[in-house]
């Protein structure tokens, strides 16, 4: 089943495809993806799109953080993201924040 073919709807096929732009080593935010769709009012909707990925790790939902660099929810729990991440050689502090300075994507990269 490839992302077309799913039940999801388009506004969750939007946010993941923009979700597949990150590259691996860097995090997007939930209010970054709503910005880019237009609405940074959506970033809840974001979260909510991003929990219904039916297919994570290809669409690597556990690159997006909250907009305080803290790593957020994750449908498999919060300790496989944080190990996500670092495999990718993002540092996650102890108390789960992550330096958006250092690892944030450039919003071009989404808006292409």
């Amino acid at each position: 089943m490839s992302l077309k073919e799913s039940n999801l709807t388009d506004f969750q096929k939007k946010v993941l495809e923009l979700t597949k732009k990150i590259p691996k080593g860097k995090v997007a935010t939930y209010k970054l993806i709503a910005q880019v769709l237009g609405n940074v009012n959506l970033s809840r909707a974001v979260g909510n799109a991003l929990n219904k990925n039916p297919f994570p790790i290809i669409i690597p939902c556990h690159r997006v953080i909250k907009s305080n660099g803290f790593v957020g929810g994750f449908a498999r729990g919060i300790e496989e993201k944080v190990k996500l991440l670092k495999e990718e050689n993002i540092r996650v502090n102890r108390n789960y924040f992550i330096d958006l300075k250092k690892y944030l994507v450039d919003e071009a990269i989404l808006e292409k």
